[in-house]
Parts: C-alpha cells; structure tokens; sequence
C-alpha cells in the first residue's frame, strides 16, 4: 500500500509526519525529491508520503498531480491520495479541537454568480464540483479517529463573517467544514483514477475571523493523533475485501 498525503503547509506535514511514524520522524523521516517539492517519506507497514504543496486548490492539485505521475512513471504508483491539514468547523457539528474525515470534497465557490445568485459549474453544464472518498474507508478512519463525518468544502477565499457562514451552509447543508486544499487534491487525484480522502482538524470555527480564538497548536497535535489512530486503516486497506477504492470521482 502507497499512500500520499498532501497538507498545505510544512506545520501540518509535520504533525501528519509525526502522527504516522514516531516523534522524531518529523525531524527524520527520509526525504525524496520530486519536481517542484520533497516528499517526506515514513514507513508503517506501507510507504506514506507526505507533501507540503502550498496554499490553495491550485497548488494542491499541481502538486499531487506532479507527485502521483512521477510515483507511477517510476513504476510504484500511489493506492490513495490524502488531502489533510487543519481547517475551519461549522458550528456545532464540528467544535476546536475535534477531526473531520470528508464523506463528500465540494469546491464550494467553483461557478459564477447569476442574477438568480451562485451557480456552480455543474449548473452551468460543466466540470464537477464534488468528488466522494470510498464510503468504507470514510467510515474505518472516522471510527478509528472519532472523526466528524460530513461535507468538506473547499474555498479560494476563507470564510470571514456569520453571513458568508449562513451562505455556504444554505447551499451545502452537510458541511461540517472548510478548508482550502481538498478539491484540487480530489480532482488530481481522480484524473488519474487514485481514491481520495480528507482528513482535517479543526483550528476555529467558520464564521466571523476571531484570530485570537483560533488553537492551530491544539488542532495540529488533534492532527497527529488522528494519523496514529488511522494508520491502520491506512496501512492495508488492499487487503480488506470490503474496502472498496475504486471510483473516487461523482
């Protein structure tokens, strides 16, 4: 089992490192170099990967699109992709400190504005604006971590006030967070027929921007434990004829 996880910033690979390995391994795990970035390699039983791919859909996706060719160009191609990393929670479904483990990835604001008001780009009669994880390995994550589970969204423009908050819960009534990675990792991901999974840890909640009330230390050690208590189902889920991972695309 070859799994990739891609986080947005060095601090989330760290603690997805840490999590997976031991506590050293953040400092230590092996690096290997990949156009554009390095992947920090961790060994459990499977070979994790973990990519710093930068902020935003865009990098995400460029990033794990450059990581999964050259993994299956060099003959040892990736089984799953993971976007992971902290992120916003939509109160009270998932407060500070708690995990998340995406049922559904959905770019939330990939459309148009209308005078009927946001049209997504699947109304408009194109593209796709949400992919699903393997439901059975959403549900072994999410039992093995304690995780939330629901819709992820994912913005370009971080949600800052109560009324971008109502909106985005108004159109996406299953969200139990945002992030800003998961959709450019899910649609890299599928192009080359690879499941996805997001898993994310909640730093504050989703709604006015309150810096100080934000706990990105807390949500980054909820991160790390996350990944202990999933790497199980992350190490053999080819072996499990019940996990099915094919067709991570809707």
């Amino acid at each position: 089992m070859r799994v990739l996880i891609v986080t947005a910033v060095p601090a989330e690979r760290d603690a997805v490192v840490r999590g997976c390995g031991t506590a050293d391994d953040a400092a230590s795990a092996a690096e290997v170099a990949v156009p554009g970035g390095v992947l920090h390699r961790v060994q459990m039983g499977s070979t994790v990967d973990v990519l710093a791919a930068g902020v935003g859909p865009a990098a995400a996706a460029a990033a794990t699109a450059t990581a999964l060719t050259v993994a299956a160009v060099r003959g040892a191609p990736y089984d799953l992709a993971v976007s992971a990393g902290i992120g916003g929670g939509f109160a009270p479904h998932a407060p500070l400190g708690s995990v998340v483990v995406a049922d559904a990835v959905v770019a939330a604001d990939l459309g148009a504005e209308t005078p009927d008001g946001f049209a997504a780009v699947t109304d408009l009669g194109f593209g796709t604006v949400e992919h699903r994880p393997p439901p059975a390995l959403v549900t072994a994550v999410a039992g093995a971590t304690g995780a939330v589970r629901g819709t992820v969204l994912t913005v370009s423009t971080v949600t800052g006030s109560a009324e971008r908050a109502d909106t985005l819960l108004g159109r996406h009534p299953r969200a139990v967070a945002e992030a800003m990675e998961g959709f450019g990792v899910a649609e890299a991901a599928a192009a080359q027929s690879v499941p996805v999974l997001e898993v994310r840890a909640v730093s504050n909640a989703v709604g006015p921007r309150d810096r100080a009330a934000w706990r990105i230390g807390e949500a980054l050690d909820a991160l790390a434990e996350a990944f202990t208590r999933a790497a199980p189902a992350l190490r053999t889920p080819d072996l499990d004829p019940d996990l099915d991972l094919e067709g991570s695309q809707q």
